[in-house]
């Protein structure tokens, strides 16, 4: 079984990468993720928000550019430890 290429082997730093994060439909969700993004990696951001189909959730969509795979890691994390975020694509 031939093993898969890890993120870090696809990537080219700098490049730009793309963070969805899903939460409760609360008007400070946007805030929140911007306040983490702005943490690591500064600049002037405008995020997509999406409401779901029942209204219940919003995704929070903004695209960085990455300098390295530990900013993109920690990233991941830090989004997902917001209280209201279900998830971190």
């Amino acid at each position: 079984m031939q093993e898969q290429p890890k993120l870090k082997d696809l990537l080219e730093f700098p490049c730009k990468f793309t963070y969805k994060a899903v939460g409760l439909a609360h008007e400070e969700l946007p805030e929140l993720v911007l306040e983490v993004i702005q943490r690591h990696a500064p600049g002037d951001y405008t995020p997509a928000v999406k409401p779901s189909g029942k209204g219940n959730y919003h995704s929070v969509s903004v695209s960085i550019t990455a300098t390295s795979i530990e900013q993109i890691e920690t990233l991941y994390k830090e989004l997902a430890e917001i209280e209201i975020v279900r998830m971190v694509l």
